[in-house]
């Protein structure tokens, strides 16, 4: 049974004498990607009961490849040459730059997807037909952050392998060159289509069903990788869609190998991440664990169901940080008005939003310990999803946008 509000209300310890988030000061935010925390407030602690799913929930976990082994503390870690070199079995390739040159058009800017600190991601076309995105990080020798995120999203993608992530089809390195290559998803990413960039409005269904493929993804990574993965910035920007609008998580440059079964219960780390989505208690201690993406997921769950950012500054000051408005809102019994107004409201939609709310408002709990395990809290996703089957069956089929899809690379 799930908490009864009454119950998500007496843990939700808020200074009610402070009405704004705390900023963190600038000696807080060393090499990190962020500038407010929305760290003042914190849910309930997670009382549910455990429901079992079966041949659903674990159905959707693929086992592991052999791992790389995280040797981070001690300064090393193996090459991508010697995990092909002890399995050659891994399907990974090796590429020479001007093959990925070829398949984009020697980097054409027309094919390029994305862009970000760490450098571009191209669209291309593999000479076997595959079309794939090619990330290529920016030449700065001067730069140690760009080799650390090239190296991190290198060794946990060689290493995982689960449908709900994207998968790692091979690399290039030569000279400066540092080139990833993986699957493409062809249908842009969560935050455009909240956006409604390609001019689909995402139906509550179909919103759901993202909010549990990322959940899968993050217990997978949690739970049945060959060893803890964190991945540390779980957004909207970072959960691709498919052409048929399932959800595949990816950029893994800031992801950490996680306390084992034998280590302390964290990994202490500079803080980094995305404004809005980190986990206050990571941002005051430094200490990560995996329920700091457990918080960044409750932050996501009220983004997807509410269409808003985290924070919106061109708001009303009390509508700036979306989850504190959204707990507001629910507390005072107006939680339908949170939703999407793009979205149609009624009974169906009203149930399944209070319930997702009551979730994120338990994931996102100011203290760690308040928070469900991620499993738990796909468990739950689940459970509500087979309780409003009957709302499934009359929602619209989706299709891509051809704009999502458009600007082929050329044949080779």
């Amino acid at each position: 049974m799930s908490l009864s509000f009454r119950g998500v209300k007496r843990l939700f310890h808020q200074d009610r004498s402070n009405n704004t988030f705390p900023r963190l000061e600038s000696r807080d935010l060393s090499n990190t990607q962020f500038s407010e925390s929305t760290s003042s407030w914190s849910p309930s602690r997670e009382h549910s009961q455990t429901f079992r799913i079966v041949n659903a929930l674990g159905s959707c976990f693929v086992p592991s490849k052999k791992t790389f082994e995280d040797n981070e503390k001690s300064g090393s870690m193996m090459t991508i040459r010697e995990y092909r070199s002890v399995n050659d079995n891994s399907g990974i390739s090796y590429f020479s730059v001007a093959e990925l040159e070829q398949a984009t058009d020697h980097f054409s800017p027309a094919l390029t997807v994305g862009q970000g600190g760490f450098g571009s991601v191209y669209k291309g076309r593999l000479k076997d037909g595959r079309l794939v995105a090619i990330k290529r990080a920016r030449k700065n020798p001067r730069d140690p952050q760009i080799s650390s995120e090239y190296e991190s999203e290198l060794r946990v993608l060689s290493s995982v392998e689960h449908l709900s992530l994207v998968k790692f089809i091979g690399y290039a390195e030569e000279g400066l060159e540092r080139i990833l290559v993986v699957e493409y998803v062809n249908n842009g990413n969560l935050r455009q289509h909240l956006d409604v960039k390609y001019g689909i409005v995402l139906d509550l269904a179909t919103r759901l069903d993202i909010a549990i493929d990322v959940a899968h993804a993050i217990t997978y990574l949690h739970l049945y990788a060959d060893h803890p993965i964190i991945h540390r910035d779980i957004k909207s920007s970072n959960v691709l869609l498919t052409e048929n609008f399932r959800a595949k998580v990816a950029d893994f440059g800031f992801s950490r190998s996680g306390p084992g079964a034998f280590d302390s219960t964290h990994v202490s780390t500079q803080v980094k991440g995305t404004a809005g989505y980190l986990d206050p208690e990571y941002i005051k201690t430094y200490q990560l664990t995996e329920k700091s993406d457990v918080y960044s997921f409750g932050v996501l769950l009220i983004e997807l169901f509410t269409g808003r950012r985290p924070i919106e500054h061109n708001r009303e000051r009390n509508e700036r940080f979306t989850i504190k408005w959204a707990y507001q809102m629910y507390s005072e019994g107006r939680a339908i008005e949170t939703l999407d107004p793009r979205l149609s409201t009624g009974s169906s939609a009203s149930s399944i939003l209070e319930r997702v709310l009551q979730l994120a408002f338990e994931c996102s709990a100011n203290k760690r310990e308040d928070r469900p395990i991620m499993k738990k809290a796909a468990e739950t996703l689940w459970n509500i999803r087979k309780e409003f089957n009957s709302f499934w069956n009359y929602r619209p089929v989706l299709t891509a946008s051809k704009a999502a899809v458009s600007e082929e690379p050329p044949q080779n």
